[in-house]
């Protein structure tokens, strides 16, 4: 098995919600819950969260994360595993957000294992959603692949247009070839991504193939505080059932 490392990116500022990977979810750090959940991948070699914040990195200790310093001028949670990664000789590097306390071991070891057998530079997950209610909107990231399940598009905006039965949503954890990730950071934004505001738009601007691994488990990201609710009540129907 090559070696896989698995890389958190966490950050302390945030406009909607400034702290938050130390926000509480049942008496745990988000950051914490994350952090544990990924650990159950068994496709993951290494696992290290990446901060730009004193604070962050204390508490990362205390429950034995294995937490490294990052430069705080950063403008991306991949600039931010990109700096670790350069510092690694791992091929293959998982880039896991931050703010997924749902995240799950089997999303991130399809992620791998796709990678790995697709040889791909880079890879990402997405699941089928059938509530059209959710096409408008913004927040949610659409994809559309070709026949062998690599991406043609990701927007905000509806994708596809007027979907009469269902769409495919994205969700943020890719996975890279540690080259090409160090590669990509050094090219300049391009044009659909500033307007999308979506980074994995680079790589297809650049002419490189996304591979799109399908899976049945949802996440919540959570971007203000009112999600943390949303987040806890999963998790108490998750550990019931």
């Amino acid at each position: 098995m090559r070696e896989v490392t698995g890389i958190i990116p966490v950050r302390y500022a945030s406009q909607r919600f400034p702290g938050k990977p130390l926000a509480s979810i049942l008496g745990k750090p988000m950051i914490q819950w994350v952090y544990e959940r990924a650990q159950k991948s068994t496709h993951l070699q290494n696992l290290i969260i990446a901060t730009e914040n004193k604070r962050i990195y204390d508490k990362c200790q205390e429950f034995g994360a294995d937490v490294r310093m990052t430069s705080p001028h950063h403008v991306s949670g991949t600039e931010r595993v990109a700096e670790i990664a350069d510092t690694l000789s791992s091929p293959y590097i998982i880039n896991i957000q931050g703010d997924e306390p749902l995240v799950r071991a089997e999303m991130i070891d399809a992620l791998i294992s796709a990678m790995l057998q697709e040889e791909t530079p880079m890879a990402t997950l997405a699941i089928k959603v059938d509530d059209l209610s959710l096409l408008e909107d913004q927040n949610i990231v659409k994809v559309v692949t070709d026949k062998q399940g690599y991406a043609l598009y990701f927007s905000r905006s509806p994708l596809p247009f007027q979907s009469s039965d269902y769409f495919f949503q994205h969700i943020g954890i890719y996975g890279y070839r540690r080259d090409f990730l160090l590669d990509m950071c050094q090219w300049p934004p391009s044009r659909l991504e500033q307007e999308e505001k979506l980074e994995q738009l680079r790589a297809l601007e650049n002419g490189h193939r996304v591979k799109v691994v399908f899976t049945h488990f949802s996440t919540l990201s959570v971007d203000t505080p009112q999600d943390i609710i949303m987040v806890e009540d999963f998790m108490k129907k998750e550990h019931h059932d």
